[in-house]
């Protein structure tokens, strides 16, 4: 049995002692800790409101109750969005101008987990000094829960995920009509979690009309182990290897693992734009051994991931000299 409190969130296994796991009085020590200190933030610009949102595991609803619970004795009015991913419950934090929202989620963990990742007033995780403190109170038990008349209001609120999806339709590079007309065959997994609701969904919305899904039904009884590994990644059967698309997913579903295939061609002209025009230089990039090397191009993609594919592509047929270029296999010196 696990219980582990730290910047990024409240972790642990289900079941168990108090203090040892993430059971329903850590849980509620958590929240009031985290809901004492949203309450510097309240004012006319974010209301005294909080949003909840969860993935699919098997203990989610329950420790879904116990916060919203948690939540309306600290005083604060209550949003429960439902079954939905990292980047959905971020921006109903947005979009309801709530002081902060939790999101009930273990990411790729086994089953036997789940967390609780507090968020701010602008949809972000807290930084490392406010959730060093939320850890800090936790411990401490020093809060204060409101009286009778003061209590917080509950309310469910099932829209978010369309209008995550609307939110993306209207970006300037998401062309439908261009999606629409490329006839993406796409085979998704989505490992028996919230996926599994939003992206057929998404991809319905984007014009593909050929999904085949794997594991979509939300049951949080994972089909395989959902660390994001590559052969969980790309683990289809070999009748479904032939799409265009492949998608797999962690819990949370806040990123994707992908792998595309281009598609055909119509009259001799590329359906999307991105297949006749090379990608162009990262501008911060020089052009000095350094600048060129493997390290640098990890660390530098973490603020500019424009030559990450391009050096990808070259690190998988090949190596790299002293001077970042590619060397192929068969010019290996034994």
């Amino acid at each position: 049995m696990t219980l582990i409190k730290s910047i990024s969130g409240f972790r642990g296994t289900i079941g168990g002692k108090v203090g040892d796991t993430l059971n329903p009085v850590d849980i509620a020590k958590s929240v009031s800790a985290y809901a004492a200190l949203r309450e510097k933030v309240v004012s006319r610009s974010f209301r005294r409101k909080i949003i909840v949102g969860r993935d699919a595991r098997i203990s989610g609803e329950m420790t879904m109750h116990v916060v919203c619970g948690t939540l309306m004795s600290m005083g604060f009015d209550v949003v429960n969005i439902g079954l939905a991913s990292t980047p959905t419950t971020e921006l109903a934090v947005t979009m309801e101008k709530a002081c902060g929202g939790i999101i009930i989620t273990a990411s790729h963990n086994p089953r036997q987990w789940n967390a609780l990742k507090f968020l701010n007033e602008k949809g972000e995780f807290l930084p490392p000094a406010e959730a060093s403190e939320v850890v800090r109170l936790a411990n401490s038990c020093n809060f204060e829960y409101a009286d009778v008349d003061s209590l917080g209001c509950y309310t469910k609120n099932l829209s978010y995920d369309q209008r995550h999806i609307e939110l993306v339709k209207d970006l300037e590079l998401v062309d439908v009509e261009a999606i629409s007309r490329a006839h993406f065959n796409v085979a998704i997994d989505t490992v028996n979690s919230v996926g599994g609701i939003i992206l057929p969904k998404l991809l319905g919305q984007l014009g593909v009309t050929h999904v085949t899904g794997l594991n979509t039904e939300p049951t949080g009884d994972f089909a395989h182990n959902p660390e994001p590994l590559k052969e969980n990644h790309f683990g289809f059967p070999r009748h479904h290897r032939r799409k265009s698309g492949r998608y797999a997913q962690p819990r949370r579903h806040c990123k994707i693992r992908f792998g595309l295939r281009r598609p055909a061609r119509e009259s001799g002209k590329p359906l999307l734009p991105s297949q006749n025009h090379r990608r162009p230089r990262c501008p911060h990039l020089r052009r000095d051994d350094d600048a060129r090397s493997l390290r640098h191009a990890d660390e530098h993609g973490l603020r500019c991931g424009e030559h990450r594919p391009r050096l990808n592509a070259h690190h998988r047929t090949g190596r790299y000299d002293g001077k970042g270029m590619r060397r192929h296999h068969h010019h290996r010196q034994p």
